[in-house]
């Protein structure tokens, strides 16, 4: 991204406007308050250095709310509110699909109309304004559960209803941070970055082609799972609650980008394959459609953890016995009377 932050240097207040009005389940929200790198508390409270003064406008844990919260939502929409950053959370729906019959999602009451005010206005209306626009949650991000096949409301992620190419008003791409929930620490760091951008502290967030923070979706699950040696040894689990590599079971890991395995979930604790759970890719712009069936051997891991066996058998054979070698103390490391480690006195 050769694109830098238009930042203004007399923002001292950032507000972070957090619509949970798509289609989701509010489970971002929920995981988001288990973040310790750093927690929201550090973010709210001042606690980083050269941070922003930053309000925090979510309606699963703001005190505002019914209309004291919309007005919120309505002064950042009118240019009021002041510098703010959008979270949407939640996949957007297709509301040009029913006619003029009902809507699918919405927050708020328009006063001109008395009607429900739909998700896609909010949108509309907001992401123009914003500093910054982040999609937070799968769901958000690429569509998730919502929008999976056979679906009846057309649901989409924010990139395809904004467009992919979109930018912010500061000439910020959308930032997506995928999880279903999202992994806490991730979105933080990435609120962070951002919020370091916005002082003027940071250059543009580097994004990947699915508009993820790089240096948090580069790897692989697999390349940070203490699961990964027992695949190149071909020593695979046959059921759960075993040690070994799961990709047998239906794990994903080897081909999906995601950090879990390698960051925890809280505190460094936790995460599917670390605690036994596959991955189903739920960080992926595929996800649900393309990882279903469910905890079943994966077509590519079939072919690719066949072709590894033979190998992995010599392999571990080879360890095995090197290890044998290397548990054995060498011969000279004895109480008897004579010396025998190879010493020699010169002349």
């Amino acid at each position: 991204m050769s694109h830098s932050l238009r930042a203004d240097p007399a923002v001292s207040d950032v507000h972070i406007v957090w619509i949970t009005a798509g289609l989701s389940c509010d489970g971002d929200s929920v995981a988001v308050t288990g973040a310790t790198q750093p927690s929201i508390e550090d973010v709210l409270s001042g606690a980083i250095v050269g941070l922003p003064r930053v309000h925090l406008h979510n309606p699963v844990l703001a005190y505002d709310v019914g209309e004291d919260f919309i007005k919120i939502m309505r002064d950042a929409a009118d240019g009021r509110l002041g510098t703010f950053v959008l979270v949407v959370e939640g996949s957007i729906p297709n509301e040009n699909i029913h006619g003029d019959e009902g809507f699918w999602a919405g927050v708020g009451i328009d006063p001109a109309t008395g009607q429900p005010i739909k998700t896609t206005e909010w949108v509309d209306r907001l992401a123009p304004k914003a500093a910054a626009v982040i999609a937070v949650g799968t769901c958000a991000t690429y569509g998730g559960i919502p929008a999976m096949a056979g679906n009846p409301t057309g649901a989409m992620g924010l990139p395809d209803y904004l467009g992919w190419n979109w930018k912010s008003s500061a000439g910020v791409p959308i930032v997506c941070v995928p999880g279903c929930p999202v992994q806490p620490d991730n979105f933080m760091e990435t609120v962070t970055y951002l919020l370091f951008q916005l002082a003027g502290k940071a250059p543009m967030i580097p994004l990947d082609g699915s508009l993820r923070p790089k240096w948090l979706f580069e790897q692989t699950v697999h390349e940070g799972c203490d699961r990964g040696g027992y695949y190149e040894s071909a020593d695979f689990a046959t059921k759960y609650g075993q040690k070994q590599c799961i990709v047998k079971l239906g794990c994903y890991g080897p081909v999906v980008n995601c950090n879990v395995a390698k960051r925890g979930w809280m505190n460094g604790v936790g995460g599917c394959p670390n605690v036994g759970g596959i991955c189903i890719g739920c960080t992926m712009p595929g996800f649900p459609d393309k990882f279903m069936p469910f905890m079943e051997e994966p077509p590519g891991a079939k072919m690719s953890s066949t072709a590894v066996v033979m190998y992995g058998r010599t392999v571990r054979a080879l360890r095995q016995f090197t290890q044998q070698q290397l548990n054995q103390e060498p011969s000279w490391r004895h109480p008897r009377p004579e010396l025998t480690t190879g010493y020699r006195e010169e002349g």
